[in-house]
C-alpha cells in the first residue's frame, strides 16, 4: 500500500558550552509537549539546506548560512499515516539569538540529558549520534 512521504530538515544547533537546542512542541501541533530538534518541512522543490535556513529564521529568528550546516544522520520512521524522513544537520555557527516565535519553549540541553526530555519516536534515534559526536 503507498504511503505519503514526508521529508523535513533538522537541525542540532550546538552552543560553545557543548550544548543542544530543543524545542517543546506547542499545544496547537501533533506531538504536542514534545521535544524535538528545529526544523520543519521541505517544501516541493526546496532543498532541505534551504528549508532549514528559512525554518530556522522563522521559528528562532536567526540566520544561518549553508556553509554552516553539517550533515550527521537522518531518521526514517514510519507514522500511521505518513512515512517521515529527516535529515540532520549540525549548526555551531548562527547570527542572532534564539528566541521562540511560535510559541514554542527552547531548552539548551547537554548531549548526555537529550534522554530525560521526551522526543517523538523519529527524532530519539539521532540522540545516539549527537552524543557521539559532542
Amino acid at each position: 500500500m503507498p504511503v505519503d512521504l514526508l521529508l523535513v530538515a533538522a537541525c542540532a544547533l550546538v552552543d560553545v558550552d557543548g550544548r543542544v537546542l530543543i524545542s517543546q512542541r506547542p499545544a496547537n501541533k501533533a506531538m504536542a509537549g514534545l521535544w524535538e530538534f528545529p526544523g520543519g518541512k521541505v517544501e516541493k522543490g526546496e532543498r532541505p539546506e534551504d528549508a532549514l535556513i528559512r525554518e530556522l529564521k522563522e521559528e528562532l529568528g536567526i540566520t544561518v548560512r549553508e556553509a554552516c550546516l553539517a550533515p550527521l544522520a537522518f531518521a526514517s520512521h514510519s507514522y500511521p499515516d505518513f512515512h517521515l524522513l529527516m535529515p540532520l544537520y549540525v549548526c555551531r555557527r548562527w547570527e542572532g539569538i534564539p528566541t521562540p516565535r511560535e510559541g514554542q519553549r527552547l531548552a539548551w540541553v547537554r548531549p548526555n540529558r537529550l534522554r530525560d526530555y521526551a522526543m517523538p519516536p523519529a527524532d530519539e534515534p539521532l540522540v545516539a549520534h549527537l552524543m557521539a559526536l559532542l
